[in-house]
């Protein structure tokens, strides 16, 4: 049973920075691609940053210069650094994963695996 728990949400002034994490157990392939991805209120999923199977970074065009993801070295915890953060970055988010094979950036709402979401809210 994969498992995916996203922490570090909250709430913050506009320039603001938060680090989430994405703690993942039970994920057994040897080939994997995750990443983030967003919902905010009244709007559809927006992947936002993503490691592929071969480790390239990828960014939505909104985020580009502002976010960072990350892993730790045992790849078991997924990370998004936050910075400059504004209140249309006010979201949930969620973290996903898949296999590897075909990953997207537009595509990881639909990965196998996501967590819970972790809220962010973003003020004025």
């Amino acid at each position: 049973q994969v498992e995916l728990v996203e922490s570090g949400g909250g709430s913050v002034q506009a320039g603001g920075s938060l680090k989430l994490s994405c703690e993942a157990s039970g994920y057994r392939y040897r080939t994997y691609c995750r990443g983030w991805f967003r919902q905010a209120p009244g709007k559809g999923h927006e992947g936002v940053a993503m490691i592929g199977s071969d480790g390239t970074l990828s960014y939505a065009d909104s985020v580009k210069g502002k976010f960072t993801i990350s892993q730790d070295n045992a790849k078991n915890t997924l990370f998004l650094e936050m910075n400059s953060l504004k209140p249309e970055d006010t979201a949930m988010y969620y973290c996903a994963q898949d296999r590897g094979v075909r990953c997207t950036l537009a595509g990881i709402p639909d990965f196998l695996y996501r967590g819970q979401g972790t809220q962010v809210t973003v003020s004025s």
